[in-house]
């Protein structure tokens, strides 16, 4: 018998999800506001509830792929009512640690499991089964879904108590927005040198200077002109935000990220949010 998982936003990273965990075996209940997420869904095979409540309802494991911490709160409100006692839920969204363990000790009081695990890997990983998940919370929450994630993931990692997995991905994605700005400023400076590009990310790939940016960015989305990763610079953007946010709540002055910080805000003038998050290659100032 196959177990329905209850999947909460129906967007890029979410839609592709369901497609890979009904692949895998499990049928999906789904639900989001937006009624053409809905229906892009339903067409994949998705069974689209009529509400929150009737997830809260029927599936003991619930996945929520949501924009922002703000959403994940909202929706938290309205399932925990119907919640049953037992259940899991997996925070895939890019969130706050103070939110996810907010919700975890909601959980504790109420007979459910929160782990905050969002996932690093874009809409194709998610549709492959490739994605990275680093998790926080209880891993004896975690490990009786490892069967499933297992499938839905190449990396699986715990990284630690609630929260933990935010603050990982907050990190992750800081670094993925630093580095994406100087290997582009790398690249505009090799070519005024008469070193193609190319030739750049040869000798830096095979050096100490290589990251995911040098590896995988460039040339499967910058280099060919593609520009289609389906992660924006509005949601980009959006994590270099929390990455502040949470320095500020620590107490820290962190000089390169607000360098960093600043140049990803000053692109707004020639890149809107919804342009793909490796145009920031084009930035000029």
């Amino acid at each position: 018998m196959t177990q329905t998982i209850g999947l909460i936003g129906l967007g890029a990273m979410g839609g592709a999800m369901a497609r890979r965990l009904m692949e895998t075996g499990h049928d999906v209940l789904g639900y989001d506001p937006l009624p053409e997420a809905c229906q892009r869904a339903a067409r994949d095979g998705v069974e689209i509830a009529a509400d929150l409540s009737a997830i809260a309802q029927t599936c003991p494991v619930i996945v929520l792929s949501l924009p922002k911490a703000a959403f994940v709160t909202q929706v938290m409100s309205e399932l925990v009512p119907a919640l049953s006692t037992g259940a899991t839920i997996l925070d895939t969204t890019t969130s706050q640690p103070e939110t996810s363990r907010a919700q975890y000790r909601t959980g504790i009081q109420n007979g459910y499991a929160f782990l905050d695990a969002p996932v690093s890997g874009g809409p194709s990983g998610a549709r492959t089964g490739t994605m990275t998940m680093v998790v926080g919370g209880d891993a004896a929450a975690l490990d009786p879904l490892r069967p499933i994630l297992d499938r839905m993931t190449a990396k699986l990692l715990h990284i630690g108590p609630s929260g933990a997995g935010n603050a990982a991905k907050i990190a992750n994605n800081l670094l993925c927005a630093a580095n994406l700005v100087l290997v582009s400023e790398m690249v505009h400076m090799a070519r005024r040198a008469g070193v193609s590009a190319e030739d750049l990310l040869t000798g830096l790939n095979a050096g100490s200077g290589r990251s995911g940016v040098s590896e995988v960015n460039f040339p499967r989305w910058i280099l060919n002109g593609s520009y289609d990763s389906g992660f924006t610079m509005g949601l980009m953007r959006k994590d270099v935000g929390l990455a502040q946010n949470l320095a500020k709540e620590l107490g820290l002055t962190l000089p390169g990220t607000e360098a960093i910080a600043a140049i990803w805000e000053d692109s707004r003038k020639m890149l809107p949010d919804s342009a793909d998050f490796n145009e920031i290659y084009r930035y000029e100032t």
